[in-house]
């Protein structure tokens, strides 16, 4: 991480070498608005710790899925029930797994499968990671947020072809989210992202 970041999230690493003092096993959640640096802060911790991470966007919704029903719902523009089968269930057993990827782009799963040495140290990151669905398996709770002005602009600046989908379509989805289930209150930690 660079200087700000690593002061940024100090409060973040200080909890997580706490828990890998007192926990054989660490599972993280790292929820919160689109474009506020999960992912990048996901991969940070990865290169620290040298732990597993996986990513809610490899868990979307197969074409079948996507009805009207299930975009009504809070939180279901994710595969939460795959996502639990598929990763929560083998990491909480602490055996080696594997898991499929769904690819948004092509709306088909990845050929190959991603094979899985559960870590001391698991962080799931993305949208929708801390959905009610999935009981209560973290360890950590971490939220991400940053005002809309902020973020529209990073919006335009990273996916600029994509804009309108997010404000219109993907943005409202992760708000009716947040909402419903209280997602940030319910976090052990929370950043607002101002750099």
């Amino acid at each position: 991480m660079n200087k700000i970041e690593t002061e940024h999230y100090q409060p973040l690493l200080g909890k997580i070498d706490e828990l890998m003092q007192k926990k054989e096993r660490v599972l993280v959640a790292i929820d919160g608005n689109c474009t506020a640096g999960k992912t990048t802060l996901a991969a940070q911790l990865k290169e620290i710790y040298s732990c597993n991470v996986f990513a809610m966007d490899d868990f979307f919704l197969q074409p079948y899925q996507r009805t009207a029903e299930r975009y009504d719902e809070p939180g279901g523009n994710v595969d939460y029930e795959r996502f639990k089968q598929e990763i929560l269930e083998p990491l909480q057993s602490g055996q080696s797994f594997s898991y499929r990827r769904f690819d948004c782009q092509t709306m088909q799963f990845r050929e190959e499968w991603a094979q899985v040495t559960p870590n001391r140290l698991n962080i799931i990151e993305g949208v929708y990671s801390l959905h009610p669905y999935f009981g209560e398996p973290y360890d950590l709770r971490v939220f991400l947020g940053l005002d809309e002005t902020r973020q529209r602009s990073r919006l335009k600046k990273r996916n600029p072809d994509k804009y309108e989908r997010f404000i219109n379509e993907w943005m409202p989805l992760e708000d009716k989210y947040f909402a419903a289930f209280k997602v940030a209150e319910k976090c052990d930690v929370e950043f607002v992202i101002d750099f």
